[in-house]
């Protein structure tokens, strides 16, 4: 079993009226089976939805399941006596970092966490050092969060969820309020600790670029999973993707087009680089 497991897994919201009659159901996650392994960078996709928001919280406990069950690092999330164990094994960041961030200074939010656990004084401050820096923060440690940009801030948020040693941190839409470059902050910060600290990372997104680094890429429809496989696997299946309302990385758009126009492309092509090693040869070719 990988530190997040899920068999079988059905959810659905319920609409009651006044009287706490059944108006509506919705099944939000339809018998999901998925294993993710300790370290991997997983990305899961899909349109607004598509269930994968919903799966999401089911991983830190905000949501149980109708139906099936997920276990983190072993433990059944709908155990009650294990539910702050599961929220301390896998840490949660959610798409705004204003609805996360409650401290003054970026040092004391970082160490909110921590210090709600009991953990000892000293050893909050170790942590609150250690998170800082692994996030590049180190430097405005002493600042408001108010006087952050917002990829500043997502990395303190990530910070504050680091400093309670979670095994492994999901990610609801973490750039998605963010610019270009608050993007690129935050999707490099997580880059750097799912290698270098070894931390899981569970990313939900839409942004398809944001994708072509993880393991793993998980894409859901209708509350379903309905593509699993590594990047490169999952790129190449342009059609397929379109079919569930998604687009793909410019690069790998430009690539498919013009492998269907005739040009002896690879398939699953991820960036501008890759795409320019294999168009030039091809160039020169009919150049001579």
């Amino acid at each position: 079993m990988g530190i997040v497991k899920a068999s079988k897994l059905i959810f659905e919201y319920i609409r009651r009226d006044e009287e706490e009659n059944v108006e509506e159901v919705k099944r939000a996650i339809d018998d999901v089976d998925v294993d993710i392994k300790k370290g991997d960078f997983v990305a899961v996709l899909g349109h607004n939805g598509s269930g994968k928001s919903t799966f999401a919280k089911h991983i830190n406990g905000i949501l149980m399941p109708s139906e099936g069950t997920v276990w983190v690092s072993g433990m059944d999330t709908r155990d009650e006596e294990h539910i702050w164990d599961v929220r301390k094994a896998a840490g949660m960041v959610f798409q705004n970092p204003d609805n996360q961030i409650i401290g003054n200074v970026v040092e004391e939010d970082v160490g909110f966490g921590p210090e709600n656990m009991g953990i000892p004084t000293e050893e909050i401050w170790r942590r609150v050092d250690e998170s800082l820096e692994a996030v590049g923060m180190t430097a405005y440690r002493l600042q408001s969060p108010n006087k952050l940009s917002g990829g500043q801030k997502q990395r303190v948020a990530i910070a504050g969820v680091m400093a309670m040693r979670p095994q492994c941190i999901i990610l609801d839409e973490p750039t998605a309020m963010l610019d270009p470059n608050g993007r690129k902050e935050v999707i490099r910060t997580l880059r750097e600790l799912n290698r270098v600290e070894k931390i899981t990372v569970l990313l939900i997104t839409h942004y398809m670029e944001e994708a072509v680094h993880a393991d793993r890429i998980i894409v859901m429809d209708d509350g379903r999973i309905v593509m699993d496989g590594k990047p490169r696997e999952i790129f190449s299946r342009v059609k397929e993707l379109k079919s569930h309302g998604l687009d793909v990385p410019q690069a790998t758009e430009l690539a498919w087009e013009l492998k269907e126009a005739g040009l002896p492309l690879g398939d699953g092509i991820l960036g501008r680089r890759e795409l320019v090693e294999q168009l030039v040869p091809l160039l020169k070719k009919q150049g001579e």
